[in-house]
């Protein structure tokens, strides 16, 4: 019977999110005879060399790294058969070649961070946050042509809060992802996994919830949107790569600013409670500022939104109120 000692892995990754299952793996004792992840890249200001969250971990515990410009280079699928591996395991990688997926007797199998078939694609935990979802969760399923279709292994669930942002459900499907990439390596070793279609997932008319690329347009603020809407849209962009708006001066100027927190959506029968701060209107006009020094809120579709952290171009990250202390507010508007 095969151990987790014998079981040969190579092990697909990049940032943060797959360093905590690669570790476990590390720590477990389980045989992880190769690490893939991305090229340095020169990055930032001082244009610095970075390199990938999984290859720094993968150098300090001394692990075979492989980092190929191209993943159907002859060079690097000859390296990667030599290493003569049972189960390739992926995540936040990029889309595998069938040359490489299909290489390991045992198949190659990805964690996703969406409870699959919804939310396939590139930014699963952003689009769960910006569509207001409640609920979200880890997958494990095995790898086929179409990106995120294949067969489900395991799945886990777990509530998304109000207060929620992405860095906190992103912190949380890594914990509990990391744990369930073990326990399907153990199944898989055990032969205990019965892998289930994901259409089988669906109901009746329902389809898979795309989750495409967050792009910059994607982020910017639409004031005209609705305040519910547009908080979980912030929350959901919420550290990076955050959401985005300008504030129009007095003098008409165009300054860039990125949001990365609000309060609750209030509503024009809840005005009366925010009047005395920020004199806000019974008829909203989106966009305009109500300040007052203390408390910055801006009028939305059909209500409004108190921001409470931002960030002009150039310069950190503050609180509102620090804000408006370094900044008149008067005559401007956000569009």
């Amino acid at each position: 019977m095969t151990t987790k000692e014998d079981l040969r892995i190579v092990f697909f990754g990049t940032p943060d999110f797959a360093v905590e299952s690669l570790r476990r793996l590390v720590e477990g004792g389980y045989n992880i005879v190769g690490v893939v992840t991305m090229p340095d890249k020169i990055a930032g200001r001082g244009h610095k060399m970075i390199q990938s969250a999984v290859k720094q971990y993968a150098v300090e515990q001394g692990l075979h790294l492989m980092q190929p410009e191209r993943l159907k280079d002859e060079a690097f699928v000859e390296e990667l058969r030599s290493l003569n591996a049972q189960l390739h395991i992926v995540i936040a990688f990029r889309m595998l070649p069938e040359v490489v997926w299909a290489m390991p007797p045992l198949g190659t199998f990805n964690l996703h961070a969406s409870l699959l078939p919804k939310y396939r694609g590139a930014a699963p935990i952003n689009w769960a946050v910006m569509n207001g979802d409640t609920t979200t969760g880890v997958t494990t399923f095995f790898l086929k042509h179409e990106i995120d279709t294949g067969d489900v292994i395991q799945q886990q669930a777990i509530e998304i809060g109000r207060t929620d942002n992405v860095e906190t459900i992103h912190d949380r499907l890594m914990m509990l992802g990391a744990g369930m990439v073990i326990d399907t390596v153990d199944a898989i070793i055990a032969g205990t996994v019965k892998p289930i279609p994901q259409d089988q997932l669906l109901t009746a008319g329902e389809k898979p919830t795309p989750a495409p690329k967050i792009f910059t347009e994607t982020c910017r603020i639409d004031w005209n949107r609705p305040a519910e809407q547009l908080y979980n849209h912030i929350r959901g962009l919420s550290p990076y790569p955050a959401a985005w708006s300008e504030i129009i001066d007095a003098n008409g100027n165009a300054l860039h600013v990125k949001i990365f927190a609000t309060g609750e959506p209030f509503y024009n029968a809840q005005c009366t409670m925010h009047k005395a701060k920020c004199g806000i209107s019974q008829n909203p006009v989106p966009g305009t500022i109500r300040a007052d020094g203390k408390h910055l809120v801006v009028d939305c579709g059909d209500g409004a939104l108190e921001i409470l952290s931002l960030q002009l171009s150039g310069k950190r990250r503050m609180p509102a109120a620090d804000f408006m202390r370094g900044f008149n507010l008067n005559g401007c508007r956000f569009v």
